[in-house]
């Protein structure tokens, strides 16, 4: 199923570089970000201070997406790092590239 006229996207939130990891899953990123950041995200988010964007992906199908969180949750902490430094190695808050 698809949703007309959004992008899905999975996302890893962190409080700092090799710290505390988040994957979570939206049809508004810059919405749900922004709410991380205000600490209005998770409770597990507002709990360990994770409000820097570190990676997202992008999906048209929900289902695809869901599936892909539920894949990124049950990961190795050391994959989802790799996952994050192939293409953030400086773990850098996507926040403001997102935001221009």
């Amino acid at each position: 199923m698809r949703r007309r006229g959004s992008t899905i996207a999975v996302y890893m939130m962190a409080n700092q570089k090799n710290g505390t990891l988040y994957c979570g899953i939206t049809s508004d990123l810059g919405a749900r970000i922004l709410s991380h950041r205000e600490g209005r995200g998770s409770r597990f988010c507002q709990r360990y201070g994770c409000k820097r964007l570190v990676w997202y992906e992008a999906h048209e199908l929900i289902s695809e997406a869901i599936l892909r969180e539920k894949v990124i949750k049950i990961w190795r902490r050391q994959w989802k790092i790799d996952l994050i430094e192939a293409t953030n190695p400086d773990w850098r808050d996507l926040w403001f590239e997102l935001n221009g």
